[in-house]
């Protein structure tokens, strides 16, 4: 959340509403779409133990972006690890991100600096797993 002073930096700002009210990152809408028409992507969070309201405002923020067939593919969990999938799309290496069974796309990191590459990512690799089929 780049774009947004948070509660825990500043306590004037409320913890109420702020994860609701985050800007999307350049291009993840148009990258979701994208990738949701080869994929059957999910929503992975970890929501902050200090914020009370950080699970509902994510659940609004997706409704709010994506839609209500979105946020029905919402998952909280502080253990990434523990669940399935064949690629983690995250920008942290924390709560079993970097445990986690598939491939972790690290996002804003390397190869997978925006999400154009992102989607260039999985679209190949999309391709070259349907091509051996």
């Amino acid at each position: 959340y780049d774009s947004a002073i948070s509660y825990k930096d500043d306590p004037s700002v409320p913890m109420n509403g702020f994860f609701a009210n985050l800007k999307p990152i350049d291009g993840a809408i148009d990258a979701f779409i994208r990738i949701s028409e080869d994929y059957d992507c999910f929503f992975l969070t970890t929501a902050p133990w200090s914020n009370p309201y950080a699970l509902t405002d994510k659940r609004l923020w997706v409704e709010n972006h994506l839609g209500v067939s979105a946020f029905k593919k919402l998952i909280t969990s502080h253990r990434k690890d523990l669940l399935i999938g064949d690629y983690l799309i995250d920008d942290r290496k924390v709560n079993g991100a970097e445990d986690f069974i598939g491939v972790h796309i690290h996002f804003g990191q390397g190869e997978f600096k925006d999400w154009k590459s992102v989607v260039n990512f999985l679209i190949d690799s999309h391709e070259k797993e349907n091509s051996s089929i």
